[in-house]
């Protein structure tokens, strides 16, 4: 039997109340909850923090759908280096570490106002094109596939990540020593 078949229990409707459907809506309300105070926190430390609730709570979305080496890369990569990187790059170039004051205006109501009819947008289409779809997982990802794939086939593509962070590296060095 399945982890879903196990977790299963009856409930109105006919549709199965799933514990990995429960901790799914947990993680994607963290998640959003997360991402909101991202983008309207006005300091960039803080934002950067807020970033890896948000990353992690992919990474576990990943666990979810039985997809550890994805979700370890994603721990490793996004929140062990790319938020390392920005806080680096945040620390090089003497951005502000308070509230930045410059941020504020009028321009922050048609902001909120954009972000919400794409959202709204964004959450129309998903519905109509997903409505009813469902994920199945018939046997989880094999280490071996993955790395095979991203090693073979997305070489170029996993090397040129790598040279664009040494490019954002060295890029914040230069900005930080041309006093």
């Amino acid at each position: 039997m399945t982890p879903a078949g196990v977790l299963a229990a009856g409930a109105a409707g006919g549709d199965l109340f799933v514990a990995q459907n429960v901790f799914f809506g947990v993680i994607a309300l963290v998640m959003i909850v997360s991402a909101i105070r991202c983008v309207t926190t006005r300091n960039v430390v803080h934002a950067a923090l807020w970033l890896v609730l948000v990353l992690a709570g992919a990474a576990a979305q990943f666990i979810l759908l039985g997809s550890e080496f994805v979700a370890v890369t994603q721990v490793l990569v996004y929140i062990g280096a790319i938020i390392v990187l920005f806080l680096f790059g945040i620390m090089l170039t003497k951005a502000s570490m308070g509230d930045d004051d410059s941020v504020a205006g009028e321009k922050r109501l048609m902001a909120g106002l954009v972000a919400v009819l794409l959202a709204v947008v964004m959450g129309i289409a998903l519905v109509d094109s997903y409505s009813d779809t469902r994920v199945v997982i018939d046997e989880p990802q094999r280490f071996a596939a993955v790395s095979d794939a991203i090693f073979s086939q997305y070489i170029v593509a996993f090397e040129a990540v790598s040279v664009l962070l040494l490019a954002a590296l060295i890029g914040a060095i230069v900005v930080a020593r041309k006093e």
